[in-house]
């Protein structure tokens, strides 16, 4: 009866020892699924900061190269401008020194008739350089637009923005 006993112990200790080392396997078990899950939670965080970001260099990338086009384009129509500038300026240069030429022996009346021409070309000099101050602003404009699409950072310890 005592080996009775003894054996039913025996069998009741290593049927609680299994029961055991199965419920251990299974919450080992509830532990490497829930760091799984968490590791593939971590990996889709990670993802969608990668997208963000690349969503954000896209727009960066495309903002520069839409100014970069645009200053080449400035930069083209400007080089325009001064190369009919300078044939203007040739041109001119040489029409004042026939001129001068001309009005050193001419009449006092053609000298009158030039003075007021002068006065007249004076005027439309003028006129041109109130044009002049429109391009200026232009420019000045171009030059603002080109710093506010330039990205800016914000998250300073101020919270004021960094370039």
């Amino acid at each position: 009866m005592i080996y009775t006993h003894l054996i039913a112990a025996i069998v009741a200790a290593l049927a609680a020892w299994f029961y055991q080392d199965a419920r251990m396997d299974a919450a080992v078990a509830n532990v490497r699924l829930e760091m799984a899950g968490a590791k593939v939670q971590a990996a889709g965080e990670k993802l969608e900061a990668v997208k963000e970001a690349r969503a954000e260099e896209r727009a960066i990338t495309t903002t520069y190269q839409e100014s970069l086009n645009a200053a080449r384009t400035r930069e083209t129509l400007l080089r325009t401008e001064i190369d009919h500038l300078r044939l203007v300026s040739d041109g001119l240069r040489d029409q004042s020194a026939e001129a001068a030429r001309r009005l050193a022996a001419a009449p006092p009346a053609a000298v009158l008739e030039y003075a007021t021409a002068l006065g007249a070309v004076f005027n439309d000099c003028r006129a041109a350089y109130g044009g002049m101050v429109e391009k200026a602003d232009g420019h000045a404009s171009d030059v603002r637009t080109h710093r506010e699409a330039w990205p800016v950072k914000l998250g300073g310890r101020d919270g004021r923005p960094q370039d």
